[in-house]
């Protein structure tokens, strides 16, 4: 099984990952079998647009942990990036934010995602990432570290502003951003912008902005493997299975 310390290095060296949609009110066996129905390298999780409780947050996790599958969740709103703190505090691997376009969503993102000396998470929680299974250190600063080596954090792209502004939206701690091509649609439809007038369009001026950063591109759409060809072709090297 994927070793979720390891994916965030996966993530930075372009491998292929696929990830697999779940529903947080899965129980540990309809985890394990809808995990078994294919080749994924780590689930998501929307909290944005789908029903979420902290508890249900918790088992879902305590069960994907047990079965050693990283875990990514897309957090309600773009408000509450400061809150990724607390979301991470609560079992998960990764956060994504969605709709960003400002750059102190990025900070507050990065400083609450990271312990010191890159952020300022606070220190604690018991169903922390690591932590339950005896996969981490448990001092402090070695805790901290191994930490810091391993959380992804993704931000969404769902604006024309944002892709124009995405050099200086993005730090080195993001590990990725992620497409939501629907609403990225509705902002097109608001902007005459002839360098910037299709999903695709946008996707190259990113990519290009990206290069030589290590920050890799995902698909925050589902999608058959047949049908990736031309994401690949644009840069992206994360996809979300198809149900």
């Amino acid at each position: 099984m994927t070793n979720p310390s390891n994916l965030r290095a996966r993530i930075a060296a372009g491998e292929e990952l696929v990830m697999l949609r779940g529903d947080i009110g899965w129980s540990t066996e309809q985890l394990a079998a809808a995990w078994a129905g294919g080749t994924y390298d780590f689930i998501w999780l929307d909290s944005q647009h789908s029903p979420y409780s902290d508890h249900h947050l918790v088992s879902f996790s305590t069960s994907a942990e047990q079965l050693g599958i990283p875990v990514q969740l897309r957090i309600p709103h773009t408000r509450e990036a400061h809150k990724v703190g607390r979301f991470f505090d609560l079992g998960i691997t990764g956060a994504l934010v969605p709709e960003v376009m400002e750059a102190s969503t990025v900070q507050d993102a990065i400083d609450f995602a990271y312990y010191g000396p890159i952020g300022r998470r606070s220190w604690g929680g018991v169903n922390r990432l690591g932590l339950r299974n005896h996969a981490a250190p448990t001092a402090r600063r070695a805790y901290a570290d191994w930490w810091n080596a391993t959380v992804l954090l993704s931000i969404q792209i769902e604006s024309v502003e944002t892709v124009r502004n995405i050099a200086r939206l993005v730090r080195p701690e993001i590990t990725h951003v992620t497409w939501g091509p629907n609403d990225l649609e509705f902002s097109l439809e608001k902007h005459a912008d002839p360098a910037l007038n299709s999903v695709e369009a946008c996707m190259r001026h990113v990519a290009k902005q990206l290069e030589g950063s290590g920050i890799r591109m995902s698909m925050g759409t589902a999608s058959m493997p047949e049908e990736r060809q031309s994401y690949r072709d644009l840069g992206v090297t994360i996809f979300q299975a198809s149900s």
